[in-house]
């Protein structure tokens, strides 16, 4: 059965593929930020009835015009038999789709990075016929992120900075960190790394800490002061819309948008600013 902390590992790449390579351009490797990334079927099964299933596929196409598969696989135990799964992965999908395929293996353990990190020789110890040379993510690599700012510029690798250092002393400041973090972003994004990041804590006990966290660093969206944020932003909006679009804006028409709290009235005039013929249009219903 896939655990929670498995799904997380991988859906991460999903919401933003980019992660990786800005992970890695940290530890000095040369991978490029993708110009288009495309999810790919995950089901390697071949006519025989043996299932394979990798976690995540995508394609990574660059600006320079090379393009790569990068395999995600998260892994939380040691399994003898999973490098070489990895190696008929690897072979399977350079086959299949003609283009160099990158394995990228996940881990919440420092001993579990280092078993994964080895490489995997396939044929008599004279004359190895394939080498499999996994990449690796895990604590020993993934930077431990505290600082709320360096968090709020790159929320996906806090995320992921959280996960792998689940079991890391300092991982109460880590999380931390994320949780002030999300603040700065819109609701349903945050709810989304927020949902991410306890999947990925799984069992360990940082995922109470991230619970409590979440508890009240999270009631922030709920508050009078995110909803007068969130306002006076739509607010702005409507106002730039109906300026671009070269409309008069009467003081009395603007000291209502800007004064308006609703934010579904607001979204109501922001859609209708898009085809309105004067700004007074915005409130034609009666009530408004």
């Amino acid at each position: 059965m896939v655990s929670s902390s498995h799904e997380a590992m991988h859906r991460i790449f999903q919401e933003d593929p980019g992660v990786f390579a800005r992970t890695f351009r940290r530890l000095d490797l040369p991978f490029p930020d993708p110009v288009a990334v495309s999810l790919m079927p995950t089901d390697l099964t071949e006519i025989q009835p043996t299932e394979r299933r990798v976690d995540t596929l995508l394609r990574i196409d660059t600006a320079s015009g090379e393009s790569h598969l990068l395999i995600v696989e998260a892994q939380g135990k040691k399994d003898p038999r999973k490098p070489g799964s990895w190696a008929y992965y690897v072979a399977h999908l350079r086959e299949k789709y003609g283009i160099p395929p990158v394995l990228l293996v996940t881990c919440q353990d420092r001993s579990m990075a280092e078993w994964a990190a080895k490489p995997y020789a396939i044929g008599p110890s004279y004359w190895p016929t394939l080498t499999l040379r996994p990449l690796v993510l895990g604590p020993h690599n993934v930077p431990a992120i505290t600082d709320p700012s360096a968090a709020a510029r790159d929320i996906p690798l806090a995320t992921l900075s959280a996960i792998t250092h689940a079991k890391d002393p300092n991982v109460p400041a880590i999380l931390k960190a994320l949780a002030v973090a999300l603040k700065t972003i819109d609701e349903e994004t945050a709810r989304i790394f927020a949902e991410l990041t306890e999947l990925g804590l799984g069992k360990a006990l940082a995922a109470e800490t991230w619970r409590h966290l979440m508890a009240v660093d999270l009631s922030f969206f709920r508050s009078e002061t995110s909803q007068r944020l969130r306002a006076e932003s739509r607010a702005e909006d409507i106002l730039l819309i109906l300026t671009e679009r070269g409309l008069d804006i009467p003081d009395t028409a603007r000291e209502r948008i800007t004064t308006c709290t609703d934010l579904d009235t607001l979204r109501t005039w922001l859609t209708r600013a898009v085809t309105a013929d004067a700004a007074e249009d915005l409130f034609a219903d009666a009530g408004d």
